[in-house]
């Protein structure tokens, strides 16, 4: 087994990997106690070529393999790719690309929504994955060979897949299908740590300007805290906390005593002190930009049937076609297009459209029925 700890041994494994199509990579890291992902494990293998890089031996420069992960000639190919993508952002400043991740791929072939890694596995490959080290501390050293060849095995299977995944999108035309995902996954926005945004990834309870300000200044607070002290955002103040915070707007240590979800204490710390006068700095600020709540249109009256004939169309269409569902259209889509036929949701663009939209608009006005056949959902044409 390759296992790299030296920088001349990484350099070279990278060169051997630039020069094949592509390479399957994973990562093993640990976030438990942590707000920045703590890597401590790099596999990687092409067709030719495979090692176990060691993030945490002394003197490693991961520089090699970094600039392996920006080389747009090489496809790097990833299960579930979105974490060890963040994690290759936040340590080499940009994002790998290509990509291939072959949890969204598998499910253009209609083997599930959101496999698992394993399950794809044993579906493609027909293996059974080792778990005896599913559990391991991987931030600690050394690791025992058992160890090292579990988390090796992890790209060996995914380097294998990934030929019969290519292979069965292209022998079926849905190469394409994944262009939108691929490009989703490699948006930067989606990886934005900016305290500023850290207030999005909550649910407006309210949405005056003053509430909305209130959970901008606090979930920011939170965000840096979090970040400075590296540590979960929960370890610092819970959700609920931010949401009291921006209802009720302390104006001194004090308020915080009255607050169910704040820890207990809090107000007595100097953090408390610095949320205060965040809170005090927007507020007073003449030039604060106004958050104004755009409504959404109203849903028209009486569609729910209308909603419920479309989502039975699309588990049929995503049958049929063998595709999971949620590659095709999301809940939010279905309802979208019930109360719009010209609403702009991706199920109404592209193969999507061919698949599943064209059908739902066909239904949606009567010329298109569903009915049961020996027990099992039929379409006709009216």
């Amino acid at each position: 087994m390759r296992v790299i700890t030296k920088t001349d041994d990484l350099a070279a494994f990278s060169h051997e990997l630039a020069a094949q199509p592509f390479a399957a990579v994973d990562t093993e890291f640990m976030r438990e106690t942590t707000y920045w992902p703590k890597l401590c494990l790099i596999q990687a293998s092409g067709p030719d070529a495979e090692a176990v890089i060691d993030p945490l031996a002394e003197g490693l420069d991961l520089a090699p393999f970094l600039e392996l992960m920006a080389n747009s000639k090489v496809l790097k190919v990833f299960h579930a790719a979105r974490q060890d993508l963040e994690i290759f952002l936040k340590i080499g400043g940009a994002l790998p690309n290509p990509v291939f991740d072959t949890q969204i791929a598998a499910m253009a072939c209609g083997w599930g929504d959101s496999i698992a890694y394993d399950a794809l596995v044993q579906q493609v490959l027909k293996r059974r994955l080792d778990k005896s080290s599913r559990f391991t501390d991987w931030s600690r050293r050394p690791l025992s060979d058992n160890q090292l060849a579990y988390a090796l095995a992890d790209v060996t299977h995914l380097r294998d897949l990934y030929p019969k995944i290519d292979q069965k999108l292209a022998s079926e035309g849905r190469s394409h299908w994944l262009d939108e995902e691929r490009a989703n996954l490699t948006d930067p926005e989606i990886y934005d740590v900016t305290p500023e945004n850290a207030w999005k990834r909550l649910k407006l309870r309210k949405t005056t300007a003053e509430y909305v300000l209130g959970l901008q200044v606090a979930a920011a607070w939170r965000e840096r805290q979090a970040q400075a002290r590296d540590v979960p955002r929960g370890r610092v103040v819970k959700d609920e906390a931010l949401y009291e915070i921006a209802e009720h707007r302390p104006k001194v240590p004090g308020d915080f005593d009255r607050m169910r979800a704040v820890p207990r204490g809090f107000g007595n710390s100097r953090a408390a002190q610095e949320l205060i006068n965040a809170l005090d700095r927007a507020f007073a600020d003449p030039n604060r930009a106004q958050y104004k709540h755009e409504r959404s249109a109203p849903t028209p009256a009486g569609i729910g049937p209308t909603i419920e004939l479309l989502k039975v169309l699309l588990r049929y269409e995503a049958e049929a076609n063998s595709v999971a569902p949620r590659l095709i259209a999301s809940a939010a889509d279905v309802e979208a297009i019930a109360a719009d036929d010209n609403a702009d949701v991706a199920a109404l663009r592209g193969w999507r459209r061919e698949v599943f939209g064209e059908r739902a608009l066909a239904l949606k006005h009567g010329k298109l029925a569903l009915k049961l056949k020996q027990g099992k959902v039929a379409i006709e044409d009216v």
